[in-house]
């Protein structure tokens, strides 16, 4: 059980922001509307009006709340997890899996690679794309890694960003995102890229959840600079002139992540699920679109 800090109220030195009441390490500018104490993004859960401390929703304190009112929702509206990073832990076990798998029979790559038409569809290559159908690899390639630094990075990546963003949204809602992130950027990268190139890795799905993060911090009101640098120095090593980086699958997620976020953090509290659904729909119809279009060019 996580022990409560003596400073209950999050008072901070003079002079300095307040503090969490139950992270003192962490900055914040809200506070619970019940009981007035600091809250940081991991703890506040979204009320009628403003936010609330889990304490509070708990114990239902305050007067005028129907039972199913103070039941713990997450900003997005998700329900309040246990474990707020369990989502993340599983995918980083898939990816973790599939790369151990590939180093154990590396033909898996040829399998789950995507490619838009492999070899230009030589049929001596025996590999075919998704132009000829095999769709799945769209979302197989998401897991693939075959580098120890690729895997490294994006995992590093999943990390940092996914617990905050799991906590945040919940779990559904950001299983959601992070699955349809990376598809959005399978399908620029098959959109543009040549068709006997393979790409593969998490890359766009993650670049999804830094889109999310910037999003989920303006909506906080929380400082956007350390954002908004690791966004730059990301992008720098996206267009780097020396590497061989799917920047497609970059920008694809980065874009449906942050497009994403914004509704599931600014969707009205009256029609969230159908904001928050319909958004998921569209960026899922502009995929499913982008590759028919190009197939009917590649066919």
């Amino acid at each position: 059980m996580e022990q409560q800090p003596d400073d209950q109220d999050g008072a901070a030195a003079a002079g300095a922001p307040p503090t969490c009441y139950r992270h003192p390490g962490r900055e914040t500018g809200v506070r619970c509307v019940r009981c007035d104490r600091p809250v940081c993004a991991d703890c506040m859960i979204d009320a009628s009006v403003g936010f609330q401390c889990p304490e509070c929703v708990r114990t239902g304190s305050g007067t005028g709340h129907h039972p199913a009112a103070s039941r713990p929702r997450t900003l997005a509206g998700g329900s309040v997890a246990a474990d707020p990073r369990l989502i993340t832990k599983i995918l980083l076990g898939v990816n973790l899996a599939v790369f151990v798998a590939v180093l154990a029979d590396t033909s898996l790559v040829d399998q789950l690679l995507l490619f838009g038409r492999a070899y230009l569809g030589d049929p001596s290559a025996g590999i075919e794309g998704v132009a000829e159908g095999q769709w799945y690899r769209l979302f197989t390639a998401m897991f693939l890694h075959q580098e120890v630094w690729h895997i490294a990075f994006n995992m590093l990546g999943l990390w940092w960003l996914g617990g905050p963003l799991e906590a945040a949204l919940g779990r559904v809602r950001y299983l959601a995102l992070y699955l349809v992130s990376g598809l959005a950027g399978s399908a620029l990268t098959y959109a543009v890229s040549d068709p006997a190139q393979g790409s593969l890795g998490a890359s766009g799905a993650v670049f999804g959840l830094l889109g999310a993060t910037a999003v989920l911090m303006r909506r906080l009101n929380y400082d956007m600079r350390p954002v908004i640098v690791l966004l730059v120095v990301n992008l720098i090593f996206t267009f780097n002139p020396w590497g061989s980086i799917a920047w497609q699958a970059h920008l694809g997620g980065l874009f449906a992540g942050a497009v994403l976020a914004v509704a599931l953090v600014h969707a009205p509290r009256a029609h969230r699920n159908a904001v928050q659904f319909g958004a998921f729909a569209l960026v899922l119809l502009a995929v499913v679109a982008t590759v028919l279009v190009r197939t009917s060019v590649l066919i």
